[in-house]
């Protein structure tokens, strides 16, 4: 043999290899709605018994847990702004919320945004979605957007709503359920195995694994559930009417003082109110639960679990009772940290527990550097790959988070505190690690006072960087100015008052006289 043709052989033998074993990695991003992250079994065991709210032994969620067990958890893991569709835009196109521009539900996410489907269907994938979507203005339930944002068959994405039932039909998807006056309705009744959203949706996934097996793909589903109303199918509904369901001690004991002017204004609700909520919340996450397993165990039998990346997270949270409130929008723990399940097969180390503050705009940078793809340079999250593979002891532990438009509060947080600025009251400062129920506000104790200042100087260059003009508040602009400043106590800044206040004020005092 010619030494020409032995140099071409023993080349080709070393190509093959090496390109056969560069297979792409596959992305599937589970997401559900609404989603205490203290209701996953995989979140209790982290937590002291005292913090399980709702009880250890309730409800186990195998599944789910497999994803942590086998990738990373995230233990400080924020929603960059703690309602529907700005947490959604944060989360697909790594962008703060007022740069997508959605900054409140129901508004349209910018053409100019690029998320992460688009990245990966420019290089070739297969890409889809299936649920709920939020991103699309206010159509409800408005099937197949007509844009789809790189998630190219959006057959089975619906802008909005929480419906409970879906039917295929032949000319397309239609919501199973009508209310009194004929239209699309949230109700469950005759809702089965195939019917109740929950099912369906993880259906629609399935078929997709089973279409694009052989090719890489990127598959985003969202679950509307456990998000209210508080209802499920059978058996789910009943199985957990009999269990005992303690009530968060922020619900039976809180003060006036203990609570901030953000969280004042909701009716605070009583322990049975709490306890008769629960049961049918716990119900939606069992199903949730087995329906992932029916995901993973397509996965496992098409024999591609060892190269499908895949995240599981929500859009926000519920507090469930807590602090005696329902829902989200405020910077509790229970509304503002979601659940964040990270699978990189041969990437992250199973069992992985990342404790830094992390937020949704961090996701599209992250998982785009691990399956080793380049990102456009629009995002403005931060890479964590390196934390996640355990090989960075230096990271920047600072996410900033935002109040829905006409809220105006910020937030920086780290894996221990929370310091929040709003723009009518003082600034509270809450210490996770050792108050963990955020019932007290330390911004006063000098123990803190580096750490404030920390907080404000990063909170005020984020605000520069993308251009939240939260920070132009005036209250929160004093505040932020203090709390940067030499002063140690903190005093009520007097602030200019505007001519309509000075009027009311006027009228106040003759009205006095």
């Amino acid at each position: 043999m010619r030494k020409s043709h032995l140099t071409a052989l023993l080349a080709l033998l070393l190509v093959i290899p090496a390109s056969a074993a560069k297979k792409q990695y596959n992305l599937l991003v589970i997401q559900t709605d609404e989603h205490n992250y203290r209701t996953l079994s995989c979140y209790q065991k982290l937590l002291p018994k005292s913090d399980y709210y709702h009880g250890s032994d309730v409800i186990k969620t195998p599944n789910i847990d497999w994803i942590a067990n086998n990738g990373a958890i995230c233990t400080s893991f924020y929603a960059t702004t703690p309602v529907c569709s700005p947490s959604r835009a944060a989360l697909v196109s790594g962008r703060y919320p007022q740069n997508t521009p959605v900054v409140q539900n129901n508004i349209p996410l910018g053409d100019h945004v690029v998320t992460f489907a688009e990245i990966l269907r420019r290089k070739g994938y297969a890409t889809g979605y299936a649920g709920k979507w939020h991103l699309d203005g206010g159509g409800k339930p408005q099937w197949e957007p007509q844009r789809d944002f790189g998630f190219t068959d959006n057959r089975f994405m619906f802008n909005r709503g929480h419906w409970k039932k879906f039917v295929d039909t032949p000319t397309g998807p239609q919501v199973g359920a009508k209310d009194k006056h004929g239209k699309p309705g949230y109700g469950v009744d005759g809702a089965d195995e195939e019917t109740f959203a929950t099912d369906w949706l993880a259906n629609k996934v399935i078929d997709f694994i089973d279409l694009n097996k052989s090719k890489p793909f990127c598959y985003m589903v969202s679950f509307p559930d456990p998000h209210g109303p508080n209802t499920v199918r059978a058996p789910y509904d009943t199985k957990y009417k009999d269990a005992e369901i303690p009530t968060p001690d922020t619900t039976l004991n809180k003060t006036r003082e203990q609570t901030p002017s953000w969280a004042a204004k909701a009716p605070r609700l009583t322990a049975d109110t709490v306890r008769s909520l629960m049961p049918k919340y716990f119900g939606m996450v069992e199903c949730l639960d087995d329906n992932i397993g029916r995901i993973l165990d397509t996965l496992r039998k098409q024999k591609i679990l060892d190269r499908t990346i895949i995240v599981f997270t929500s859009d926000h949270g519920d507090l469930c009772g807590e602090h005696g409130r329902i829902n989200k929008g405020v910077p509790y723990e229970g509304s503002a940290r979601i659940p964040f399940l990270f699978y990189v097969p041969g990437k992250i180390k199973g069992g992985t527990v990342v404790n830094e503050a992390l937020s949704c705009v961090d996701f599209l940078p992250t998982v785009m550097n691990l399956m080793g793809q380049r990102t456009t340079g629009k995002e403005q999250g931060r890479n964590a790959s390196s934390l996640f593979q355990g090989k960075t002891s230096k990271w920047n532990d600072i996410a900033f988070i935002r109040s829905t438009s006409g809220g105006s509060w910020l937030m920086a947080v780290t894996d221990n505190l929370k310091l929040i600025f709003e723009g009518k009251s003082k600034p509270w400062l809450f210490d996770l690690k050792n108050d963990p129920d955020e019932l007290d506000n330390h911004l006063q104790h000098t123990k803190y006072r580096s750490e404030i200042r920390r907080l404000a100087k990063a909170l005020k260059i984020y605000a520069k960087n993308y251009g939240d003009d939260y920070i132009n508040t005036p209250r929160i602009q004093a505040d932020v100015a203090w709390a940067i400043g030499s002063q140690e106590q903190y005093v009520e800044p007097k602030l200019p008052t505007s001519p309509a206040k000075k009027g009311k004020a006027k009228r106040k005092k003759e009205n006095q006289q």
